[in-house]
Parts: structure tokens; C-alpha cells; sequence
């Protein structure tokens, strides 16, 4: 009888984990990804609404509306991020809609971190405030995480190809430029198009 109860078990066992994997499959082909064709080259994002729901349908909204189109990385940190999404090639804010609720700690769960290829989004002081800026890590900022004391920054997605064009956008000098002291690319970094491509 043992025996018998135990087979049963290692079998349920099994058909769990198959339906797991089967899952984890399915989200991973159901992740929607983002081509971003910039004026150094393309790069495509994956995005987990599993992981971060509304961050993502707030990110997808603000593609779907073309919002980046015509956007540039107006600050870039070498060691740190690329970050964009806020202004145009004449250093003009674009309007946005109002924040997205933060999803950080959620995320942090579910297992996303600030590290290199990782996609957060950016906002200022207030964890609240986020609206359309993203940055991309191109250094191990786990820093930035959620924790016990801090909001962190919400990751929401990942890049899965081009990063040697995010590394080209990371090694490009900087300086003043608009409104900006600093971080600013000397040649402009112009996202032409970001697209849904699944």
C-alpha cells in the first residue's frame, strides 16, 4: 500500500511539473517584444507582463501611441544606463499620461533584478512618478532593487538581441546638451521607431 500511494505521489508529482514547465513556456512565448531601430542600430526588448502587468501595459500604451518615435537617450552613464524616452532630438519634454503605479517590489518577487540588459522604468524622486522614460542597465545595479527600505526602480523587460548596439550607445561621450549639465550624447541618439513585433 505504501508503495502503491508512493507511485501515486511521484506520479502527480510529474504531471505537476510538466504543467508547470508547460506554463513557464507559454508565458515565456506569450512575452511581447519591442524592436527599438535607433541611429546606432536595432535592439528588441522582451517585456513580462507576468511579472510587472501594469508597468507593461503602461510601457506597451506609449508604443502603440508612437510616443518614442522620434525620441533620443538624452542621459547616458557609461558605467551605469542608457536612459530615454522623455524628449526629442530638440531637448522638448514630450507629454505624458499620468503615472503608472509602481510595480518594483512585485517584480523583485518575481524575480527580476537591475542587471546588465535589464529595461526599468525611470522616474524622479517621488516612486510614484513614472510615466514614459525607461532606462536600460549596462552594469549590475542591483542597488536600484526593491527592498525593505527603498521602492527601487520597477524592471519590466530585457533585451534578447543588440545589445552590442546598446554597448555602442553606453560608450558614446557625453556632455552638456539642452537643458541637461550633463550625460548628454555630443551626437544625438535618435530612437526613430519603437514597434511591437510580437
Amino acid at each position: 500500500m505504501k508503495f502503491k500511494t508512493f507511485g501515486m505521489l511521484a506520479r502527480t508529482t510529474i504531471v505537476a511539473t510538466a504543467l508547470s514547465t508547460a506554463a513557464n513556456v507559454a508565458l515565456a512565448q506569450d512575452a511581447p517584444q519591442v524592436k527599438f531601430a535607433t541611429s546606432e542600430g536595432d535592439f528588441v526588448v522582451e517585456l513580462y507582463p507576468d511579472k510587472a502587468p501594469k508597468t507593461v501595459a503602461n510601457f506597451l500604451q506609449y508604443v502603440n501611441d508612437k510616443h518614442y518615435d522620434g525620441t533620443i537617450f538624452h542621459r547616458v552613464i557609461g558605467n551605469f544606463m542608457i536612459q530615454g524616452g522623455g524628449f526629442d532630438a530638440s531637448y522638448q519634454q514630450k507629454p505624458t499620461r499620468a503615472p503608472v503605479e509602481h510595480e518594483g517590489r512585485l517584480a523583485r518577487e518575481k524575480g527580476l533584478r537591475n542587471v546588465p540588459g535589464t529595461m526599468a522604468m525611470a522616474r524622479t524622486s517621488d516612486p510614484q512618478s513614472a510615466t514614459a522614460q525607461f532606462f536600460i542597465n549596462v552594469a549590475d545595479n542591483r542597488r536600484l532593487d526593491p527592498n525593505s527600505q527603498s521602492f527601487g526602480y520597477t524592471v519590466f523587460g530585457k533585451v534578447i538581441s543588440g545589445m552590442d548596439v546598446v554597448n555602442t550607445i553606453k560608450a558614446t561621450p557625453t556632455g552638456p546638451g539642452g537643458p541637461f549639465g550633463i550625460d548628454v550624447p555630443k551626437t544625438p541618439i535618435l530612437i526613430n521607431s519603437a514597434t511591437l513585433v510580437k
